[in-house]
């Protein structure tokens, strides 16, 4: 084996620190612990060991620290004074998750562990800690063995001790404690206590992570809902596939099968498919998989015992067998665990976990899940479906499915089709009501375009007839044209079907109550399908116009006609005209026949069939600015849609609500609670896709400006596959709000590869300043994420492509900047000053030429301004690097050597010290630094009392700089200049800060003076 050197461990250790967590960080933690044992150098094999327990500790394997940490101690122990203060302290610290360790391990015997935490107590009685976390480590030892006084007297003494430098973070002890009342049936208690981590107060490394997890359970059994579906989003975007919070992620499987989520829960679990595997740390993989044991026994109750789950140990496994093979792992650890304790705790808890029943149904979360696979239909129970209705019962089923049907209720189907299931139960049946069943039939038949529906409306047409329905077979003529129209019959057939109802209806006996109902049915049925058949005899485009005059009229004829009539029909041809107006260009004349035909349909006692008019014209009034009547439509659609049972239309009008809600400004809340729906309704639908992809990008802006981001960027992720498939310019547009989101919350390299694929897809655009605006933003975010050199690429062709338009100085000007600064993040030398010297004049240049085409361009102004103040910045950089660089000659030569050695050179990366500079070429620069930032004042004094806190800076800067030439009196003048001028307005111009921030600064100059 190859021999390390020692520079190769200090570099290996560096960069296995900034390793991601895990199997791989674990053994190049364990390989340079060996390599630095063998080197001989004992405070190298100090940092190797802690530094493996670490990695250890942020992973699946965290019980193996038991070695190395006993292994340090042991060195503690031979020369306690090798150790640093802060590796001792290190050491300490450690003890506690050592505790644990032993605690969640059963291998380790009871006596061991208590062993292990009365050495605890001892060591941190002598080295002066206080016995909190003795405490508390004893706490969850007591309860797991079963010794609930212990742990409660361990509890009161843990809150009872003084908090010192070995406590842990407060977002930790919050963590236990709440855990310790939720053991004790107080869900309430322990939110109270968590509240401060939750709302993000107290943070930690692993934590608002671990509680968001934790958490889900006590909220939905309060009944918190919507609480629980945020910690759900927020949560899980934070432990995905993190080792060492794998039973964070098990919880929020759990949570996924107890709120009707399965499909969203089975997507989690393939996600972590890895490391469903045996993990080494046995209480991680019982929590783990105690999680994915709750989804998988649901699955197997809803009929999906037979889906594919994800592989085990390399084989792939189905729901069942994955069920049967962690369980009986499960099983076995928790045994094992009651066999080393003497209780039966761990097995109680996991059989109550694994049995737990549903806690809410069906809680939409927003984000998109593939349904699960349609399971296989139960067996029939023996005696067939139930008892039979009685005759009493069954025709006033059969009266209820008729007035629905009478009605245009939503409910109808629903009704008929349990007439169905019922009908051949009875031992007679009334042909009628056979009649009635093969009507409602073969109207579902034309709906769906079946090519039985002629012959099925015929012979219904046939039956009534006989039965003596001269109403109902004249309305089974009007359904055969219907049907033909649909079909695409050729227009002379659907207008010799058409003729047949209109007489059919027009020859009813004038005693029959429905002839005027059947008539006007025909009549508009007839002026919507001769329309339709116009269009197809004449489908040039330059007819259309011919063709909504002419219906316009007919539909203006109808609702004259029949004004006193059948007011749904009327309310029809209302929201018909309506749509003739949008269709020719006229909203203004829409608008108010689409409120006429939602009122009209409402008091006719069809509020459902309010619900398209409205939804219609609350999107007309958007288009016209009208956002509060808008608002108004969009709500009154809600309410009148509590019958509808379409889930397309559902999703529909919630989305339409929704998208008023959010351009409103104020309403972002509410908004997404009405896109959440929607996005529900769209997947009931069968439109996750289309509808759904729109509802989500919707409830992701509504999270975004209600400032839950991370719940915003999780739903958008879920949906963003959908929205892809919507054309270029939705892809571009959910790319770069997803990048937007990504960067709000600090992730800046999967944001900067957002922008750049949707850069990608706008660069056969003609417009080339939607790529522009990405490559800058990718530039931005790719700098904010410290590469560099793909950052330059980014703004140079980010520049290019802005001077291809020629109309965005601005933005041209600050990738300049953002160009200069860039050059002097490795090293400041003469070489990189010069070169953000000429960026920055550069900008400079564009500003002027601008300004020559409009010299009073405030915006432009005020970037000519930041830009000379931006130099000044420059040269001070160079100035103050140039002085470092002095005094680092004047410290001990070996110290600085050493340093080095330890890749600690305070240069940065091996490079160059800046060029030393003389006395003279400093004053230079300096002189320089004031002129600039004199020039920029000047100009922020111009622009008004916005840019008074730039003008602020300016004059600080120029101040202290006078001060480091030896001119203490010029820079206090400044000041002086700037108190008397602001004494002398009037004191409603003076902002309140601006006083008090100059007397301070003109205080610290004469101080320094002196």
């Amino acid at each position: 084996m190859t021999t390390l050197t020692r520079e190769e461990i200090v570099r290996g250790l560096a960069e296995n620190r900034e390793s991601p967590n895990g199997a791989a960080r674990n053994a190049h933690a364990e390989a340079l612990a060996g390599a630095a044992e063998t080197s001989g150098d004992q405070a190298l094999f100090r940092e190797a060991l802690d530094n493996l327990i670490n990695a250890y500790l942020y992973s699946s394997e965290s019980s193996r620290m038991l070695v190395p940490f006993a292994r340090l101690l042991q060195e503690y122990d031979k020369d306690p004074g090798a150790f640093s203060h802060w590796e001792a302290h290190s050491l300490f610290w450690q003890f506690k998750w050592v505790a644990t360790a032993i605690s969640d391990s059963p291998g380790v015997p009871l006596e061991s562990a208590t062993g292990w935490l009365e050495e605890m107590e001892r060591r941190y009685r002598i080295a002066g800690y206080s016995e909190r976390p003795v405490r508390e480590a004893e706490l969850w030892l007591a309860d797991a063995i079963g010794q609930d006084e212990r742990a409660e007297r361990a509890f009161r003494r843990w809150l009872a001790a003084e908090r010192d430098d070995m406590s842990d973070c407060l977002a930790c002890e919050l963590n236990g404690q709440g855990q310790y009342a939720v053991l004790n049936g107080d869900d309430a208690e322990a939110l109270d206590l968590w509240k401060p981590v939750l709302d993000g107060d107290l943070t930690c490394a692993e934590e608002p992570h671990r509680l968001l997890a934790t958490s889900l359970l006590p909220l939905l059994r309060l009944g918190r809902t919507d609480e629980a579906r945020s910690h759900h989003l927020r949560g899980y975007r934070l432990a995905r596939g993190n080792e060492s919070l794998l039973p964070s992620v098990g919880k929020h499987i759990e949570f996924c099968a107890l709120t009707g989520n399965e499909s969203r829960g089975l997507e989690i679990l393939a996600e972590h498919a890895a490391h469903v595997a045996p993990l080494a740390n046995l209480d991680d993989r019982l929590a783990f998989h105690s999680g994915i044991l709750v989804l998988l026994r649901r699955l197997r109750e809803l009929g999906h015992g037979r889906t594919p789950a994800v592989p085990y140990e390399g084989s792939p496994r189905t729901v069942d067998e994955l069920y049967e093979v962690l369980y009986a792992g499960c099983l076995d650890i928790a045994r094992q665990f009651d066999a080393r304790n003497g209780t039966t705790r761990v097995s109680d808890r996991f059989h109550a976990q694994v049995d737990r029943e549903p806690l809410a149904a069906g809680l939409p979360l927003g984000v998109r899940s593939t349904a699960l696979p349609q399971a296989p239909p139960a067996a029939s129970l023996p005696g067939g479906p139930g008892p039979a209705l009685t005759a009493d019962a069954f025709t006033e089923l059969v009266e209820r499915a008729r007035s629905a049907r009478d009605l245009g209720h939503p409910g109808t189907d629903a009704l008929w089709a349990e007439v169905a299931v019922r009908v051949d139960a009875r031992p007679e049946v009334d042909p009628l009501v056979r009649a009635d069943l093969a009507d409602h039939q073969a109207l579902a038949a034309g709906r769906r375009g079946a090519e039985e529906a002629p012959e099925l409306l015929g012979a219904v047409r046939d039956d009534y007839r006989a039965l003596g329905l001269a109403e109902r077979a004249a309305l089974a003529e009007l359904r055969l044209a219907s049907v033909a129209a649909q079909s695409g019959a050729a227009p002379a057939e659907v207008r010799a079907l058409l003729a047949v109802a209109l007489r059919s209806a027009g020859a009813l006996d004038a005693a029959e109550p429905l002839r005027a109902r059947r008539i006007a049915l025909a009549e508009l049925s007839a002026i919507r399908m001769e329309s339709y058949l116009r269009s197809v005899e004449t489908p040039d485009a330059d007819d259309h116009h011919d063709h909504h005059t002419e219906l316009a009229a007919e539909l203006t004829d109808f609702i004259a006609t029949h004004e006193g009539g059948p007011a749904d029909l009327v309310a029809e041809a209302e929201e018909m005209l309506g749509r003739v107006a949008l269709a020719q260009g006229d909203p203004d004349r829409a608008v108010p026949l689409l409120a006429a035909s939602a009122a009209r349909a409402a008091r006719s006692g069809r509020p459902w069939q309010a619900v398209d008019p409205l939804v219609l014209r609350a999107g007309v009034l958007m288009t016209l600015e009208r956002p509060e009547e808008a608002e108004d439509a969009a709500r009154s659609a809600l309410e009148h849609a509590a019958e509808v049972t379409d889930a397309e239309t559902q999703g529909v009008v919630r989305l339409t609500l929704a998208d008023i809600l959010l351009r409103r400004g104020d309403a972002a809340a509410e908004s997404a609670e009405h896109a959440l729906a929607g996005a529900h309704w769209f997947d009931q639908a069968g439109l996750t896709a289309d509808g759904g992809a729109h509802a989500r990008l919707l409830l992701a802006r509504a999270y975004a400006a209600d400032g839950r981001s991370a719940e915003a960027a999780e739903v958008l992720q879920s949906a963003l596959a959908d929205l892809l498939e919507h054309g270029d310019q939705q892809a571009v547009s959910a790319r770069e709000f997803l990048g937007d989101l990504l960067r709000r919350l600090n992730e800046p390299r999967p944001a900067a590869e957002q922008y750049l694929l949707a850069a990608e897809v706008t660069r056969g655009w003609e417009d080339p300043r939607p790529q522009a605006g990405l490559a800058h933003s990718a530039a931005d975010t790719l700098s904010d994420a410290n590469l560099a050199v793909e950052a330059a690429a980014a703004y140079e062709r980010a520049l290019e492509l802005h001077r291809l338009t020629g109309e965005v100085p601005v933005a041209e000007v600050r990738i300049l900047r953002s160009l200069a600064w860039l050059g002097l993040r490795e090293e400041v030398t003469a070489t990189a000053v010069t070169g953000a010297r000429k960026r920055m004049e550069e900008a400079a240049e564009v500003l002027e030429a601008a300004l020559a085409a409009d010299p009073g361009a405030p915006e432009l102004r005020s970037e000519l301004a930041q830009t000379w103040h931006q130099l000044a910045q420059v040269l001070d950089r160079y100035v103050n690097t140039n002085e470092q660089s002095y005094e680092d000659d004047d410290e001990d030569r070996e110290d600085r050597e050493d340093d080095a050695d330890r890749g600690q050179d305070l240069a940065g990366a091996g490079s160059d010290p800046a060029a030393r500079l003389s006395p003279a070429e400093v004053d230079v620069l300096r002189v320089e630094e004031i002129e600039l930032w004199d020039r920029a004042a000047r100009v922020y004094a111009e622009l008004g009392p916005d840019h008074l806190r730039d003008r602020f800076q300016c004059l600080n800067n120029a101040a202290w700089t006078e001060q480091e030439r030896g001119d203490a009196d010029a820079g206090a003048a400044r000041v002086s200049a700037l108190i008397d001028e602001a004494r002398a307005l009037p004191e409603s111009d003076v902002p309140d800060w601006l006083l008090p921030s100059a007397e301070r600064l003109l205080a610290q100059l004469n101080d320094k003076d002196t």
